[in-house]
């Protein structure tokens, strides 16, 4: 990596991603010669805490952009919309969280780890994808590589704190008004969320019966792996009452044979990985137990018993951590290390 410092602006840093970025990048130690936390009009001004200093958030303006480096972003889909093209015309490279920029051919779609060398046509703009297809990318791009994959179907366990932090807030007050005897009306999900399970992430659009954060899944998966349309993926995306970590339920049906026990070796090698598999002693990934990590925890390895070519996986990860706030700062030490922070002249995203 090289030597020199950047200066780094966080769009978004007072969320529950743009923080963690704020954590990551000090726990990483990322060469950073300024952090800029850029905030919203109504949190502009307030002091956060970024390794052991106390740094003042500022709001997005053509003034406060000059100068950066590299912006990390999180902000929701509107203001990546508004503000990536203004970044990246006044010199910084963005690696943006939402989904805005995802699906578009010009942008990289990036987790590190598995499709690292997509960073080198960047033209300004790297995408971070999606908290959910991320963590299966770490554990399925292994099994492609050594077996083919023919078919991915996904049930996902979200977590509360995807939807953000007003999301936990519901979550433990709900929790709280019901063991009291009390009612518990929802205000972020379209129902209550607590002692409960919604088949319902995001929104469904007019004519579809697939939610958009299942389409994400779909989308993503396909263009992170380079999977051509002839592999069959499905989602299912279920909200659960958990505060922190993704599960899911994979089953990927391969090209090649890959028994139960040569895919816990193949995953015990792959980088990001750390497989937890002896369910007979309780031994399996629990949200509880990913929680601040970085690897992605599978186990719960085991053949499909209506197809002799397809595995079930049992998938865990930090939707906070790898899935949003790691991978991107893993991303920026990828452009450090590989000298792609800069520019292309006259880059344009569209």
């Amino acid at each position: 990596m090289a030597e020199r410092g950047y200066r780094v602006g966080v769009v978004g840093a007072t969320g529950a991603v743009g923080s963690t970025i704020l954590e990551v990048l000090a726990e990483r130690k990322f060469p950073a010669s300024e952090v800029v936390p850029f905030a919203s009009e109504r949190s502009a001004g307030k002091k956060i805490d970024f390794n052991g200093s106390s740094i003042e958030c500022v709001p997005l303006t053509p003034e406060t952009i000059q100068g950066l480096d590299l912006a990390l972003a999180s902000a929701g889909g509107k203001i990546s919309a508004e503000w990536a093209p203004h970044l990246i015309h006044a010199g910084a490279v963005v690696v943006d969280n939402t989904s805005y920029w995802r699906m578009h051919d010009d942008v990289p779609l990036v987790v590190a780890d598995v499709n690292d060398d997509a960073v080198e046509g960047h033209s300004g703009l790297v995408a971070n994808p999606n908290c959910t297809t991320m963590q299966m990318m770490v554990a399925l791009k292994p099994i492609l590589d050594a077996a083919g994959i023919e078919r991915i179907v996904v049930s996902t366990y979200q977590s509360v704190s995807g939807t953000g932090r007003e999301a936990v807030k519901e979550l433990r007050a709900q929790s709280r008004a019901i063991l009291d005897g009390e009612s518990a009306e929802p205000q972020v999900f379209p129902h209550q969320v607590a002692f409960n399970v919604l088949p319902q992430v995001e929104q469904f659009l007019e004519g579809d019966d697939y939610t958009t954060e299942e389409r994400k899944v779909m989308r993503e998966t396909r263009k992170i792996l380079d999977l051509p349309e002839q592999v069959g993926i499905s989602s299912t995306c279920v909200r659960v009452p958990v505060v922190t970590g993704h599960s899911e339920s994979v089953n990927v049906q391969t090209r090649e044979d890959l028994s139960p026990e040569d895919c816990r070796e193949l995953l015990s090698n792959a980088p990001g990985v750390v497989v937890l598999d002896d369910p007979s002693d309780g031994i399996y990934p629990l949200p509880i137990a990913v929680e601040g990590r970085d690897e992605v925890l599978v186990g719960r390895i085991r053949r499909d018993p209506s197809h002799e070519r397809c595995l079930n996986l049992w998938v865990v990860g930090d939707n906070l951590r790898k899935g949003a706030a790691t991978n991107a700062v893993q991303v920026a030490e990828l452009l450090a290390e590989r000298e792609l922070v800069r520019v292309p002249e006259g880059a344009r995203i569209s």
